[in-house]
């Protein structure tokens, strides 16, 4: 099938709002606490809030694309996202912030499932990861901009400008996919199953071989990625000394080696093959992730022992991500839908472990992201063994 070339472009602008949403207002959480009189720290019922919105989204976006096609629960759930930014940058309390982030995660769940799905629809293999890579480019820019762009916000807004842009965000993104997307899943192929039909298509999608090993090399990229996310700003910071805006320029840093080596699997792709370079992805991150893990431990030390190794596994992920989606959507072409989803959930409840493991020992030093990075490539090896062959 031949693909359009802004087919990528727009499917990475609408996939953005994950990272967009997750990155964008972490600035802003002293002044959350500050505004609403909360203890330092309660803003972090927000964060659990959003991932535990991705959790139940996940799922339930992939089965309404399977149900009814991609169009219009993309569309639904982008109008849920914005509906639930306004009320985010209105909210008077921690409590209703915190509900409004929940539902913004169901609704912009179908942002970051719908377009994988979409891409398994039009094409499968090789050139599914080339389009999963271009795609990537553009939602790789996000976690670049988002953190620089919430502090501007702040500065000139205070923190409710950032979910008055988030706002304007998902209605741009219901423009364009009401505009130029058209619905890739063709009425007769979509699924008509009772609810213990759905469960026992979960189940069989779950235990399926390859779906499983490929889900959980894409779960081990969320632990190491959520453990760096929490855990490496205060050793920038506090260790290394770095202001703010250098540790945020570090992020975006880190954030072109993902989009570079996004861009280079794309081209090798399918000259290569998405399993061989996999494979590349998975023995370069397990080496760097458990290279972090040293120094946590106190093995190494010095500023370039730790942005190297970090760097490193930055870039290798850009390698696993979109081969690992490629690969557990791989044998799903009648659901991919519900796949998606389900590589989605499996990728936010390690990423959810990770963070919180990072956030609840956090007076243990580096230590706790040492360790989880340390988990993360083992199951990293473990997984891309156990990936059935042919």
């Amino acid at each position: 099938m031949n693909v359009p070339k802004w087919l990528p472009l727009l499917l990475g602008f609408v996939s953005a709002v994950g990272p967009l949403a997750t990155d964008m207002y972490l600035p802003g959480l002293p002044a959350i606490e500050t505004e609403f009189a909360a203890a330092a720290g309660a803003s972090q019922i927000t964060l659990a809030a959003w991932l535990l919105g991705l959790g139940i989204g996940q799922v339930m976006q992939g089965t309404l694309s399977d149900r009814f096609g991609r169009r219009w629960p993309l569309l639904l759930g982008m109008g849920l996202f914005t509906v639930s930014s306004v009320g985010c940058a209105l909210a008077s309390g921690m409590a209703g912030l915190a509900v409004w982030r929940v539902l913004g995660a169901i609704g912009g769940s179908a942002g970051m499932v719908i377009p994988r799905a979409i891409v398994r629809d039009h094409v499968t293999g090789n050139r599914a990861a080339r389009l999963m890579s271009q795609q990537m480019l553009v939602m790789g820019a996000a976690p670049i901009l988002a953190p620089s762009l919430g502090g501007l916000l702040i500065n000139v807004t205070g923190w409710r400008g950032i979910f008055w842009f988030q706002a304007g965000f998902g209605v741009a993104a219901i423009m364009l996919a009401a505009w130029a997307l058209p619905d890739s899943l063709a009425p007769q192929d979509r699924m008509r199953v009772d609810l213990i039909g759905l469960l026992r298509r979960w189940r069989a999608i779950l235990i399926e071989p390859v779906f499983a090993a490929h889900a959980l090399v894409a779960g081990s990229v969320a632990l190491a990625v959520f453990a760096y996310l929490g855990g490496v700003p205060g050793i920038y910071q506090h260790r290394f000394g770095l202001t703010p805006v250098g540790s945020g320029q570090m992020f975006g840093a880190n954030a072109l080696a993902f989009i570079a080596a996004t861009q280079i699997n794309g081209l090798l792709a399918v000259r290569v093959g998405s399993a061989r370079l996999l494979g590349w992805g998975v023995g370069l991150f397990a080496v760097s992730s458990a290279a972090v893990a040293v120094f946590c431990f106190g093995g190494i030390s010095g500023f370039w022992g730790l942005t190297i190794p970090l760097t490193a596994m930055l870039a290798a992920t850009g390698w696993m991500s979109p081969n690992a989606a490629v690969g557990a959507l791989a044998r799903h072409a009648g659901q991919a839908g519900s796949a998606s989803a389900l590589l989605g959930t499996v990728q936010y409840g390690l990423g959810a472990i990770g963070g919180a493991t990072v956030a609840m020992l956090a007076g243990a030093g580096t230590v706790p992201m040492g360790a989880v990075m340390l988990a993360a490539s083992v199951l990293a090896v473990v997984a891309a063994r156990l990936r059935p062959r042919g």
